[in-house]
């Protein structure tokens, strides 16, 4: 330990050595993004200058290049904001109008991303390897390697727009989503234009409470939704913060609605990932241990599946044994994981290392999904077991009746499906009228019988 916090004063003089000569070798400009995405990477900070959140920052107002920039705009748009309407690291969005009266919103890619963001990846490397310098156990090198995969994805819009029409359509029958439309023709690789749709993000309570908006109806469809991506589907948008998923009641119909934006990131699952992937979670939800272990093997978690199954589910050992559909979320229960994950930090860290990539974007997204059912206050709760144990059923139908030619045989598992179905919807109502005022009046009636 002590040859380790040795190697720390080096490996900061190093990092800081480097950033210095990178400013001096290079003309000082503070709005210039390559300082500021250095910063972020070198530091660790999300911050994001004030003057780039302009729409013009590298256009001085008045020259002819601004003028220019002013004129294309007044072709394609009745109006355009040059104030964006929100901005991260790689793109801001600006609100505009079409000629045809069309309100739609412009997501512009920022000046310089594609050059600064093989940069990022090279100081990202460079970090990596001096924590495993100082720390040998800890190996985050697939931290780099999921980057330089997905980086180049992110940055092509087109293939964002694509991914949000393959979405749409593979999500067609849940009529409470809303996926904004794509107007290729004012669409680049750098530029996506896309129909506007406001509402309020999705862990705002505040908001749904002014809009009459509720809760549980925006938790349970969050979970569908999310159910139906990864269970049947195998296409998984990886970036639910709640900036990317707004909530609104529709002015039309007067329904809830669940607003799903940026799709420049998704995973897309093996089969055989899939199908294992399907039947843990349901040996999770229908306490079956054996099951559990056999599948986490399965998934690579090897003898490490005890904790593969508390990471996936943020539930304690205890929890998992006891079932994680029934015994419900403690506070104590919430102090005693964060203890243990400091405790079994390396472990994680081999966990990590040992799963299939695919995983580590499905860990990603379930955690932005708990975080946002935790502000809701859903956590847990029975109709997210449910919706995703109805998935896993028809996952697995639809997976044996593809390995199987004969008729008879795949009558069968269909039949099995639908009684399995059958008996979960029976279920759910059971929980409905039990928590219903009618179940309410019965509990009563036969504790005052006995």
């Amino acid at each position: 330990m002590a040859l380790r916090l040795l190697k720390v004063p080096t490996l900061a003089t190093a990092v800081f050595a480097s950033s210095g000569f990178y400013l001096y070798n290079r003309r000082l400009d503070f709005n210039d993004l390559s300082l500021i995405r250095f910063g972020r990477a070198a530091a660790t900070t999300a911050v994001i200058s004030y003057d780039y959140l302009t729409a013009f920052k590298y256009v001085e107002y008045g020259t002819e290049e601004y003028w220019a920039v002013k004129s294309k705009l007044s072709e394609l748009f009745a109006f355009f904001d040059e104030t964006p309407q929100g901005a991260a690291s790689l793109a801001q969005v600006h609100k505009a109008v079409l000629y045809d009266g069309r309100t739609v919103a412009v997501k512009v890619q920022h000046p310089k991303v594609q050059q600064q963001s093989s940069k990022d990846i090279l100081v990202m490397e460079m970090l990596v390897r001096g924590v495993h310098w100082l720390f040998p156990d800890f190996a985050f090198m697939w931290l780099v390697e999921e980057a330089k995969k997905n980086m180049p994805l992110e940055l092509n819009f087109l293939n964002e727009g694509h991914n949000s029409e393959i979405v749409s359509n593979k999500l067609a029958h849940l009529t409470f989503l809303k996926v904004p439309l794509i107007h290729w023709d004012l669409s680049t690789k750098r530029v996506l234009t896309m129909e506007f749709a406001d509402g309020g993000q999705v862990n705002d309570r505040e908001y749904m409470k002014a809009h009459g908006i509720n809760v549980n109806e925006i938790s349970e469809n969050l979970g569908k939704m999310y159910s139906e991506m990864i269970f049947i589907h195998g296409f998984v948008h990886c970036d639910p913060h709640p900036g990317n998923v707004l909530v609104r009641k529709c002015q039309k119909s007067k329904k809830t609605e669940i607003i799903l934006l940026d799709h420049g990131l998704y995973q897309v699952l093996q089969p055989d990932f899939r199908v294992n992937y399907c039947r843990l979670w349901q040996a999770l939800i229908q306490q079956d241990m054996p099951g559990v272990e056999r599948y986490s093997r399965k998934l690579g978690a090897g003898d490490l599946y005890p904790l593969f199954a508390c990471v996936l589910t943020a539930r304690s050992w205890t929890a998992v044994n006891s079932g994680i559909s029934s015994v419900p979320v403690t506070l104590s229960e919430d102090v005693e994981i964060r203890t243990n994950a400091a405790l079994y930090l390396p472990q994680i860290n081999d966990l990590l290392n040992r799963v299939p990539r695919q995983m580590l974007l499905l860990l990603k997204t379930n955690d932005l999904l708990r975080g946002i059912e935790t502000t809701l206050q859903t956590r847990a709760s029975s109709s997210s077991f449910i919706n995703m144990s109805r998935c896993c059923i028809r996952a697995l139908a639809r997976h044996k009746r593809s390995k199987i030619e004969s008729r008879r045989r795949r009558l069968q598992i269909t039949l099995t499906e639908c009684f399995n179905l059958c008996r979960l919807s029976m279920y759910e109502l059971f929980l409905w009228l039990k928590g219903s005022l009618l179940g309410l009046r019965v509990s009563n009636l036969l504790a005052f019988l006995h």
